[in-house]
């Protein structure tokens, strides 16, 4: 088989961050670079010995040079140039969240149904060895029956927000739970095939304000209670505004035969109790447990230590290029992606209603 042409769209950013583990997949090749700071992408494609660089992305999609794409651009591009390149039947690996609006989110799905490209949201945080580690314990049946699950991305933005201006408006901008893909992502995963059914968002007020002495429009600390499909609860919250240390991989999660607590970040050791091993209500350490890891990362290569997000930047890619060559599913296909995204975004209706309850649509009725 011919090797994958990828293109990067925001190749002068976040999306270069994709590069080393294309780069060293033997069926991938990168033949194109696009950012709209025109100097830094042409001279990352020199650097690189890539033939191609663009500073628009539908010159590069209509190019003919790519099979498939990295959208590694601001929010509120991510649907549109995921359109554009299903559109025209290239694949499509898209940051996070999947759109910023349920309009677009529904015109995504519909293009990625008629699409004979592959969509793939790249959620990585989904793919670090604890939250894998905790998913297989829950599909071998340890847990029991999962009824609760926290999710929390605690990470202080606000001198990012003046770097990367589009943060400023469609992250702290916006009244909600306006990132939990992170949070939420990896509880999915664990609640297999269940989706959150309803929100409940609510916030701790505004106490911060930016160099401009403006008031951030996003409440601090935002908190998303979400019923899932399954009659479970899991809490949600997204905090990028309060001064105080990062914590951005808290999850925890309760099942009738066992219950899991993340590590604190600092100096706490992730945590499990386990009926199955232990008859008594004690804790151990989680890494105890790591014989039922998936091969992969029981043996996982340089590149993917070496990686991003806890090796999520690589694990990611190697799926997607396993779902273009049809190999296996997209690991988080549109449907999930929307189960991943939607959330979010009609929280943003329920914190505006005084909090309530607001129901979550189903991408499965878009066709």
């Amino acid at each position: 088989m011919d090797k994958i042409r990828f293109g990067i769209i925001g190749a002068a950013g976040r999306g270069s961050s994709y590069v080393r583990t294309l780069q060293a997949h033997a069926a991938t090749e990168i033949t194109a670079l696009c950012d709209i700071r025109a100097e830094e992408v042409r001279q990352n494609a020199v650097d690189l010995g890539i033939e191609h660089a663009f500073t628009d992305a539908d010159e590069m999609i209509d190019a003919g040079v790519v099979d498939a794409i990295v959208v590694g651009t601001p929010m509120p591009f991510h649907a549109p140039q995921a359109i554009r390149a299903l559109e025209s039947n290239i694949h499509v690996l898209s940051e996070v969240t999947a759109g910023v609006s349920v309009e677009e989110c529904r015109d995504l799905v519909k293009a990625a149904r008629r699409s004979q490209g592959v969509y793939m949201m790249a959620e990585n945080f989904t793919y670090m060895k604890s939250n894998v580690l905790v998913r297989e314990l829950v599909r071998r049946g340890f847990f029991g029956e999962l009824y609760y699950a926290e999710g929390a991305y605690i990470h202080e933005l606000k001198e990012l927000n003046e770097v990367t201006r589009w943060r400023r408006h469609w992250q702290t901008g916006i009244n909600g739970c306006t990132y939990p893909t992170h949070s939420l992502g990896p509880v999915l995963t664990w609640f297999e095939g269940q989706r959150v059914v309803a929100v409940n968002a609510m916030g701790t007020g505004h106490h911060y304000r930016d160099r401009r002495e403006d008031l951030y429009e996003m409440e601090d600390s935002v908190t998303m209670m979400c019923r899932l499909s399954g009659g479970g609860l899991a809490q949600i919250r997204v905090d990028m505004l309060s001064d105080r240390p990062h914590h951005m991989t808290h999850y925890a999660l309760q099942g009738t035969d066992g219950s899991y607590e993340s590590a604190d970040g600092f100096e706490a050791p992730a945590k499990i109790w386990l009926r199955n091993r232990n008859a008594e209500q004690r804790w151990e350490h989680l890494d105890k447990l790591e014989e039922f890891l998936p091969e992969y990362w029981r043996n996982p290569p340089e590149d993917a230590l070496k990686a991003g997000h806890g090796g999520g930047d690589y694990w990611e890619v190697q799926d997607f290029v396993a779902a273009i060559r049809r190999e296996a599913d997209p690991a988080v296909g549109i449907d999930l992606a929307m189960d991943m995204t939607l959330p979010g975004l009609i929280s943003q209706q329920s914190i505006a209603q005084g909090s309530t309850w607001v129901a979550v649509p189903d991408s499965r009725n878009w066709t």
